[in-house]
C-alpha cells in the first residue's frame, strides 16, 4: 500500500477469507437456488402470516434471526428473505443465501430520487450503482460503478413487459452517510446521472458477481430529495406499492434462466 492511502483501497489479495459462508453453512439443507432478497418487512410478516410463505430456515445474528422462506412448490419454488438494512447486513445476507444454495437473485426495495419529476410508486430498475458505500470494495477493486447481472435486467424488464409496468431504468447513488446527503454532493451525483439514492445496491451487484451468482434490483421512488427540502411524500406508506413489487420480484425471479452453481 502505498504510504497515505486509505485502507478501503487495499487490496484484498487472491485466497479465500479466514471465514467462509460456505463453510458454516455446508452441513444446512440447500434452499431453492431462485431467490426474492424483500426489504420490507411489513410484507413479509403478512404473508408469512397468510400462510402465503413457508418458513424453511433462519440465519442466525447479534439480533433477531433472519427468517427464510419459500413460495411456490417444486420447480417454481423462490426462496424469499429480507436481506437487513445497510449494505454490510444486505451483503452478509446475501453470503448466507448463496452458501445455501442461492444462484439466482431479485431484490426489491425502496429508494430516494435526485429528479424530482419521478412521482412517488413509479418503479425503477438500477442500471448501475455509484459505489459510495465501503462493502463493494472489499469484493470489487476497480470502477466508479457497480452494475446488475444482465441476465436479471432482462427478466425483469420482461416480467415489467408482461404485468403492463412501468419501469425506468436509472443510475442509482449507493451511500453509507443516509443523513450526510448534503445539497453539495447531492449535485455532484445527479452531475453523474444518478436519479436515485439507496444504501445496498452497489454492495449487492459486487457481492454477486465476486460469488458469480446472477442479481439484479427492483425499487419504487420514495421521498424526494432533488429540491432545497426534503419532500417525504409518505414513501414508507405505499402498502400497494410495497405488495405489487414484492410480486413483480417473484415474477421476475421465476423468468431467470436456470440457477446454475458460482464458478
Amino acid at each position: 500500500m502505498r504510504r497515505g492511502a486509505l485502507p478501503i483501497t487495499e487490496r484484498r489479495g487472491a485466497g479465500p477469507a479466514v471465514i467462509e459462508p460456505s463453510r458454516i453453512y455446508r452441513r444446512r439443507p440447500r434452499i431453492p437456488g431462485r431467490c426474492v432478497l424483500c426489504f420490507f418487512l411489513d410484507e413479509l410478516k403478512a404473508r408469512a402470516a397468510r400462510g402465503e410463505l413457508e418458513p424453511i430456515a433462519t440465519l442466525g445474528s447479534e439480533g433477531e434471526p433472519i427468517a427464510v422462506y419459500r413460495s411456490g412448490r417444486a420447480a417454481d419454488a423462490v426462496t424469499v428473505a429480507w436481506p437487513g438494512l445497510g449494505a454490510p447486513l444486505a451483503s452478509a445476507t446475501l453470503e448466507h443465501l448463496i452458501a445455501l444454495g442461492g444462484r439466482a437473485f431479485i431484490c426489491a426495495g425502496g429508494a430516494g430520487v435526485l429528479d424530482g419529476s419521478i412521482p412517488v410508486g413509479q418503479t425503477l430498475l438500477p442500471t448501475a450503482a455509484l459505489r459510495d458505500e465501503g462493502t463493494s470494495y472489499h469484493y470489487q477493486r476497480r470502477g466508479r460503478f457497480s452494475r446488475p447481472h444482465p441476465h436479471a435486467v432482462q427478466a425483469i424488464r420482461g416480467a415489467c413487459r408482461a404485468l403492463g409496468r412501468s419501469v425506468v431504468g436509472v443510475r442509482t447513488w449507493t451511500t453509507d452517510g443516509v443523513y450526510r446527503e448534503t445539497r453539495e454532493v447531492i449535485e455532484r451525483r445527479r452531475a453523474e446521472g444518478c436519479r436515485a439514492v439507496e444504501m445496498e445496491a452497489a454492495a449487492l451487484f459486487a457481492v454477486a458477481r465476486f460469488r458469480g451468482v446472477v442479481l439484479g434490483q427492483l425499487l419504487y421512488a420514495g421521498d424526494d430529495v432533488s429540491g432545497e427540502t426534503w419532500r417525504h411524500r409518505d414513501w414508507n406508506r405505499q402498502p400497494e406499492v410495497r405488495a405489487a413489487l414484492l410480486d413483480l420480484a417473484l415474477v421476475s425471479c421465476r423468468g431467470l434462466p436456470e440457477p446454475t452453481a458460482p464458478g
